[in-house]
């Protein structure tokens, strides 16, 4: 097999892995980010979270006050012992927000420090029609 031919199949199966088709449903693409921007958050990696959020997210709070706030509330509570999905609600409206495409994500999660939490994440369709998270919460 030639080296182009292989770039070729490589670049295939890229395209193939992200591109979104009909059939897939929003909340299944919302909740792969949201995954993977917990997974940022969960290593303490609240810069690189923030650069990976939304647009409207980054318009709301500067990197430096999303570093100091994330390191504030998810410090103290240790690492994450388990996270399962409590629900998943996609809609076009939430409050405070922009009309758009967005998906609630409930999470039932348990740190090191507390037994019991809920973590809310709002990925929505960012402007370049990628899933970004635009909301995070912990009760």
């Amino acid at each position: 097999m030639t080296v182009r031919r292989l770039t070729g199949l490589c670049a295939l199966a890229v395209f193939l892995g992200s591109t979104a088709w009909p059939g897939d449903k929003p909340e299944d693409a919302a909740q792969a980010a949201a995954d993977s921007w917990l997974k940022l958050v969960d290593e303490g990696k609240y810069a690189e979270s923030w650069e990976q959020a939304a647009k409207l997210f980054k318009g709301a709070v500067t990197r430096d006050q999303w570093k100091q706030a994330a390191a504030g509330v998810r410090g103290p509570l240790g690492k994450v012992v388990s996270r399962k999905v409590k629900s998943r609600e996609y809609t076009e409206k939430v409050p405070g927000g922009p009309d758009g495409k967005y998906v609630i994500i409930q999470y039932d999660t348990v740190f090191e420090n507390k037994s019991s939490a809920i973590e809310t994440v709002t990925p929505m369709v960012d402007p370049d029609g990628a899933w970004r998270v635009s909301g995070y919460f912990i009760r």
